[in-house]
């Protein structure tokens, strides 16, 4: 095991925790020490320099817009593709990618995707928080984590920035 990799574990299973022990006395500080975990190992994965073809696309249910009919959480080739949100771009950019691409309501879904799919990279996006944890749940797996963009809240209607997504996937492909 490289020490870029030991590195990352050591953030993740040590530094992490003592983050979140502090954000319990700072809770205005909470979402900016997750950000910060989630920066490190992300510089951290990219000098490992992995490089795979199994590269798992995993996404929150939020990024799907609320006014839509169509359940896309338990099958993503429901989606209908209208572009009133980014499905439709991501599943291009996972097609284009032949990447496996899932959508989770939460951590627990997320970690049984992770153990049914057994993918060698994640590209990963959603809040710090559900980020934050799910890096460190999934550790020794390289995760690429891309917060995602609340303009109307948490959990409603939230944007990720593709251009970010399509260099994450371009980071981890062969």
């Amino acid at each position: 095991m490289g020490y870029k990799k030991i590195l990352r574990g050591f953030i993740l299973k040590v530094l992490y925790p003592v983050f979140m022990l502090f954000s319990a006395f700072k809770k205005d500080k909470k979402e900016d020490l997750q950000r910060k975990i989630i920066e490190m190992n992300n510089r951290l994965v990219l000098s490992e320099g992995y490089r795979t073809s199994r590269i798992l696309l995993l996404l929150p249910h939020c990024l799907q817009i609320d006014k839509c009919d169509i359940r896309i959480t338990h099958n993503i080739n429901n989606c209908k593709r209208c572009g009133r949100c980014e499905i439709k771009d991501l599943l291009a950019i996972a097609e284009e990618n032949n990447l496996n691409l899932f959508v989770a309501t939460g951590g627990t879904l997320a970690r049984r995707i992770v153990k049914d799919v057994k993918p060698e990279a994640i590209v990963a996006v959603a809040c710090e928080r559900d980020l934050s944890s799910g890096i460190v749940d999934t550790w020794p797996l390289p995760v690429l984590g891309i917060p995602n963009e609340r303009p109307y809240g948490p959990c409603l209607n939230t944007q990720v920035d593709l251009g970010k997504v399509k260099d994450a996937i371009r980071a981890l492909c062969c």
